[in-house]
């Protein structure tokens, strides 16, 4: 028996396996819809076997993108094509995921193939953007204005009214973007959060915004629908949020009922070093998996079928999430299981193939 294609239950959504596809941002939308490049990107690895999918990185308001071409959710016209996807993925045998996300001081830039530079204020396409503090993601880009309490108020309706979006257009996971240096990491990280009112200083205080986004977006969304929340359990740099950190976090995350912590790590601050090699997030997951006691999801540089079944069946992660790989091979998920000895149902279409 694989562990990897172990089934596994989160409320009422019963994942297939234990392979997620992490969200991956395309930069293909205009003015925040997908499109068909999302629906046959997306759609291919519902084919290929993965047991959740999770939308890119989609914006809850339009100064929430970090480009111009990200994909949005934050009016109503942006439903139908992602019902689409939604519906197409559930019925090839996926669960639908979306993550809502927030840029923060990392919005208003480029495409990478676009050069992935700052749009500074007056640019073409350019946009003031927000954060904890008026501190710039590195020397030289824009400084983001700081958010006062009524635009803290909006980044909570907006996070409730995307949820409210994401259900409507039938999507069965939401996970909150709380990771790589967007706005949620900048609030809980000492190095980007300075303020000193009820969401800066302590530990607590900052927070303090994630758990209020937890909250409103629980006013909209399902009880019995599984809620992930990604973090950056480290900045890697001494002084940042570490991994005692991210356990803490955990357990308040858990007691407000999130299921399962998305665990990467890095994105707050430039040119730090990380000690990247196969694996090398896993660690983290499988630390606050053990000492908060909450289901966690392994990502970074999983890329072979042996990987993948050991990091699940030695009890490091619940479920692991593949980006490169699965860009690389679509259908990974039934290759792993033809190498693990798992007689796993391709789609008709396919069946020819399978042997």
């Amino acid at each position: 028996m694989s562990a990897l294609f172990t089934p596994l239950q989160i409320k009422s959504i019963q994942l297939k396996n234990r392979i997620v596809v992490s969200p991956m941002c395309q930069y293909s939308s205009q003015d925040g819809f997908a499109n068909d490049w999302h629906l046959v990107h997306l759609g291919s690895r519902a084919v290929g076997g993965a047991g959740l999918i999770l939308l890119e990185a989609t914006a809850v308001s339009p100064e929430g993108r970090i480009t111009p071409d990200d994909l949005g959710i934050w009016q109503d016209e942006h439903l139908p094509e992602l019902k689409r996807i939604a519906s197409f993925l559930e019925a090839h045998g996926s669960v639908p995921g979306i993550q809502l996300a927030h840029a923060g001081r990392k919005a208003s830039h480029r495409s990478p193939w676009k050069g992935g530079t700052a749009l500074h204020p007056g640019e073409e396409g350019a946009w003031t953007t927000v954060a904890p503090s008026a501190i710039p993601f590195q020397e030289g880009g824009i400084t983001p204005i700081a958010l006062d309490q009524a635009g803290i108020q909006k980044v909570l309706s907006d996070f409730r009214a995307a949820a409210a979006g994401a259900l409507a257009a039938g999507f069965k996971v939401v996970e909150i973007h709380g990771a790589h240096g967007y706005l949620l990491h900048q609030f809980f990280s000492p190095l980007s959060n300075h303020r000193t009112d009820e969401y800066g200083g302590s530990f607590e205080n900052r927070i303090r915004l994630l758990l209020e986004v937890v909250d409103s977006v629980k006013e909209v969304w399902p009880a019995d629908l599984p809620l992930l929340v990604r973090i950056s359990a480290t900045d890697w740099t001494p002084d940042g949020w570490n991994e005692n950190d991210s356990i803490e976090l955990a357990r308040h995350l858990k007691a407000k009922g999130v299921d399962l912590i998305d665990t990467s790590t890095g994105g707050n601050v430039p040119r730090v070093r990380i000690p990247v090699g196969p694996g090398y997030q896993v660690p983290f997951a499988e630390k606050i998996r053990k000492e908060a006691a909450i289901m966690t999801g392994a990502v970074g540089m999983i890329t072979t079928a042996r990987q993948a079944e050991d990091i699940v069946s030695s009890g490091q992660a619940d479920v692991v999430l593949l980006a490169r790989e699965l860009l690389r091979d679509p259908y990974f998920p039934l290759r792993a299981a033809k190498e693990l000895g798992i007689d796993l149902e391709w789609p008709l279409q396919y069946q020819r193939a399978k042997n």
